[in-house]
């Protein structure tokens, strides 16, 4: 009930944040039903609806990071003078974080339950009765705790991810020492290279092994979609190690106090801001591998295809935009007091914009470069 009433007394942005990651999840919802109807459809073909229902885990984690990427923003969430007094601790605002964000996907989840039957037409009296009823198999029963099971998995999966992000930690802050730069950049440029490698290889390979997407799309090697994860994978992993080594550019060669600014900063926020960037570097270059696939005529993306990448792109965008806003929010009483200090607020701005343009001028050019690599065995 608290986490009821903290939802109906937020601010109306923090409440459009929630409405988004309910909306992705009724995406996921809508897809995971889809692929149970498809398995009601075709019974005999086992292999594939399986094959389509380990598709849909690729929105769903999409979904999972931005659910737990607005749990942290989240106001109510933040612990405050007083609140451990009544009762409301560390550990009990993790778990209101955790209701909330379970309410969110719950709520998308039903409604993905409602358009479903709506489009088999199960459900009448709107429009576009029965729209998909050859799609989603509207002449046979759908097993009612197989399509509950599949809508469950979302709120249980996100809600405890944001659990475990947010739960109390002991802080440790290093005395007058800098903080050690990402390890990650090697292992992630060594995945890369790995993913690279598998797809090159397999798109040698002809069209064995072809692994459907849901809806169409289902001639591309099992190889070639393992080596875009290892690849995606790489670059999530790198992309707080590029992060840090931005910094660390936009400080060298006798910088003035707004490049060494923008270049702290960015250092220190590398680790929060890098891996979402890489998430999006990775969905972003493996979108263009795929546009590629799609102009040179190989094969064709059925609508539940393009609802999953437009779930996944958005998703991992609007983690991004989320995860800018956190790193804002943790460097509020940062400047506040170079402000107090005389601090011009153009400094700041510019400070901002020269972050952006050093994460930009690294990162395009590195997504440019992975997609037409990646594009390679496509054509």
């Amino acid at each position: 009930m608290l986490a009821l009433r903290l939802v109906r007394g937020t601010h109306p942005l923090v409440l459009l944040r929630r409405l988004l990651v309910a909306a992705a999840a009724a995406g996921v919802g809508f897809l995971l039903l889809c692929t149970l109807g498809y398995a009601v459809g075709h019974p005999a073909d086992s292999a594939a609806s399986t094959l389509r229902l380990l598709w849909c885990l690729v929105p769903l984690a999409a979904t999972v990071q931005f659910a737990v990427a607005v749990a942290r923003t989240d106001p109510s969430t933040r612990p405050r003078p007083g609140l451990s007094a009544v009762g409301l601790g560390p550990a009990r605002l993790t778990a209101i974080a955790a209701a909330s964000t379970a309410v969110s996907c719950t709520l998308g989840s039903m409604v993905a339950l409602l358009f479903f039957l709506h489009l088999r037409g199960d459900i009448t009296g709107m429009p576009f009765d029965g729209a998909a009823a050859d799609l989603l198999a509207a002449g046979r029963p759908i097993p009612l705790a197989a399509a509950l099971t599949l809508l469950a998995i979302l709120p249980v999966v996100a809600s405890t991810a944001a659990a475990l992000a947010l739960r109390p930690r002991k802080r440790v802050t290093p005395e007058g020492a800098e903080r050690a730069a990402p390890s990650g950049l090697p292992w992630g440029v060594a995945l890369l290279a790995v993913g690279l490698a598998v797809e090159t290889y397999a798109g040698q390979g002809g069209e064995g092994g072809a692994l459907p997407l849901p809806g169409r799309f289902e001639g591309s090697p099992a190889g070639v979609l393992v080596g875009w994860i290892l690849t995606a994978l790489g670059l999530a992993m790198a992309g707080p190690g590029i992060a840090h080594w931005c910094g660390r550019l936009l400080q060298a060669v006798r910088p003035g106090a707004t490049r060494l600014l923008a270049g702290r900063v960015l250092m220190d926020e590398s680790r929060r801001i890098g891996r979402p960037l890489g998430v999006v570097c990775a969905v972003a270059s493996g979108g263009l591998a795929a546009a590629t696939l799609y102009d040179t005529g190989t094969a064709g993306f059925g609508p539940l295809t393009g609802l999953g990448a437009a779930l996944v792109m958005a998703c991992t965008t609007a983690t991004l935009l989320t995860t800018a806003l956190e790193s804002k929010q943790s460097r509020e009483h940062t400047t506040a007091a170079l402000l107090r200090l005389g601090a011009p607020p153009t400094v700041l701005r510019t400070a901002a914009l020269l972050r952006a343009g050093a994460l930009l001028a690294v990162f395009v050019p590195v997504t440019w470069l992975v997609a037409s690599l990646a594009a390679v065995p496509l054509r």
